[in-house]
């Protein structure tokens, strides 16, 4: 297990997850599978409690703690991509299998997740600022998938 490991809470469905994702983005991957050793709350013993994996590089625990808490965007995971097709592809793998679209590149998957499909072009032009920054920033603002050939075009002006 790695020092540090994001934990995400699921209702039941940790292992489904986790599988999903692994199919979706390179370097990801599902590790343990951790049974309930007794009864708990909202399980019982012998069911899957704790998933190990990984996503894009990143170790993950996904824990099975029932419906209890819910997800919102204060927490997501970013995905840099490097051009249309990559940001298409996991844009729609995401949205369309039971997730939904939200804004500026933002979306959700089945589960209540967030996820910023971010195309390595629109950080680009954040990072150098000024009008450059400003005119990326304002085409973003109208998206829900970022489009890519509009933030360039942005960018240049």
């Amino acid at each position: 297990m790695a020092k540090n490991t994001i934990c995400v809470w699921y209702d039941k469905d940790a292992e489904e997850a986790a599988r999903f994702y692994a199919g979706i983005f390179p370097h990801s991957a599902v590790g343990a599978i951790i049974l309930a050793p007794g009864d708990y709350p909202d399980g019982k013993q012998g069911d899957v409690l704790v998933v190990e994996f990984t996503v894009a590089g990143v170790a993950c625990i996904g824990l099975n703690g029932g419906p209890v808490f819910k997800h919102n965007e204060a927490f997501s995971f970013q995905i840099s991509t490097e051009d249309q097709e990559e940001t298409d592809r996991y844009w729609n793998a995401i949205v369309g299998n039971g997730g939904q679209e939200s804004e500026c590149g933002w979306c959700k998957d089945k589960w209540g997740i967030s996820w910023q499909i971010t195309p390595r072009v629109l950080m680009e032009a954040l990072v150098a600022g000024g009008g450059e920054a400003k005119r990326a920033f304002d085409a973003m603002m109208t998206m829900k998938k970022i489009d890519v050939a509009a933030i360039e075009a942005a960018r240049r002006g």
